[in-house]
């Protein structure tokens, strides 16, 4: 059962990942920036699995 913790958790990984996307596509992507996303979405989906 998915509780409403989880599906916030969700949608912010999926707007992170829409992001980094963004950040790829640009012509001049910015590495520090790319890398604290990435961080970032580890983060939750660590915390989503542990769910």
């Amino acid at each position: 059962m998915q509780t409403t913790h989880q599906t916030a958790l969700e949608t912010k990984h999926a707007v992170l990942d829409r992001r980094i996307a963004e950040e790829i596509h640009r012509p001049l992507p910015d590495t520090a920036l790319l890398a604290g996303l990435k961080k970032q979405k580890l983060r939750l989906k660590e915390e989503i699995v542990s769910l």
